[in-house]
């Protein structure tokens, strides 16, 4: 078996609306919905993919099993995507009012900065990119994975 890149990540959601507002500001547009199940595939000009699966049912909505809870369960936390500016990055999401709830930062000396941000679910996305003007990203906190 040869895999050769990601296809596609499945994030789930409770509001089809809601997502869709908030992942087109990533530049995300529908591209087609399931007749056989509630899921929306979105693409951005990249050719990156995600399929919103509409089917979250928790009533709360004010945390994440896997992020907000302090028993940690198996499975997955985020999904990265890279961003071409990490500056720009920043300015936009100021711009659209969505809140950085983690970064910007350095992990070790790999030449990137991250930021996360939350969708309507409470869902983690990490935007990364390369690490530039580093003396202009406002709070940058560097991590030594040594220690």
């Amino acid at each position: 078996m040869n895999i050769e890149q990601v296809d596609h990540v499945g994030i789930r959601v409770r509001d089809r609306k809601r997502a869709l507002e908030f992942y087109r500001h990533f530049g995300f547009e529908l591209i087609h919905e399931t007749s056989f199940d509630e899921v929306a595939i979105i693409r951005n000009a990249a050719g990156v993919e995600i399929n919103l699966i509409i089917n979250a049912n928790n009533p709360e909505g004010d945390h994440n099993i896997l992020m907000d809870i302090e028993t940690k369960y198996p499975g997955h936390t985020h999904i990265a995507l890279r961003v071409s500016s990490i500056i720009e990055t920043i300015h936009c999401l100021k711009d659209a009012g969505i809140e950085i709830t983690q970064g910007p930062v350095m992990f070790g000396q790999d030449g990137h900065v991250s930021v996360f941000v939350r969708d309507p679910d409470r869902n983690t996305l990490e935007l990364r990119g390369r690490a530039e003007d580093t003396d202009k990203i406002d709070g940058l906190v560097m991590y030594d994975p040594k220690g």
